[in-house]
């Protein structure tokens, strides 16, 4: 289970998982030091922890090291949500709580995700709601509908 990075560390990282290349303490330094005052000293002992945490891995070029990152931001993210998700004593309120802060924005990143990682419904896979939108959201209301009216235009009694 991945730990939070330090500030620091996030701060290396960020540039390391930005960049997408293999890096030196220097670069790295440099671009720090546009926003605060930092020891090289300071940045490459703390690309040498992220070496051996397992963030980065080196490789030697010259007399110094060049560091690549060993996963992707987006996978350290997940996981550090997976663990605060897992360690919750009722992890469907936590999911409830979670998508409640929300915004509208980040409601629908989750949407288009949620389409990436449904399965295949040719598959036989049963849609996860009315209309295959994930639980709940068929219920919610859409702009230009009257609330109770069906979403497809057809009348209430329609097929009874």
């Amino acid at each position: 289970m991945p730990r939070q990075l330090g500030d620091l560390e996030d701060a290396v990282m960020t540039r390391v998982w930005q960049w997408n290349r293999p890096v030196t303490v220097r670069e790295v330094l440099e671009d720090l030091q546009q926003e605060r005052s930092i020891a090289y000293t300071t940045v490459m002992t703390v690309m040498d922890n992220l070496h051996q945490k397992g963030w980065v891995r080196r490789e030697v070029d010259g007399r110094a090291y060049r560091y690549t990152a060993v996963s992707t931001r987006a996978a350290y993210s997940a996981a550090l949500m997976n663990e605060a998700w897992s360690r919750s004593d009722n992890p469907a309120a936590a999911l409830v709580a979670f998508f409640g802060m929300m915004s509208a924005e980040q409601r629908e990143a989750l949407r288009d995700a949620m389409r990436v990682v449904r399965p295949d419904r040719s598959e036989g896979a049963a849609p996860d709601g009315p209309g295959g939108e994930p639980p709940g959201e068929a219920d919610a209301e859409r702009p230009g509908e009257e609330p109770g009216e069906p979403a497809d235009g057809a009348a209430p009694d329609a097929g009874r």
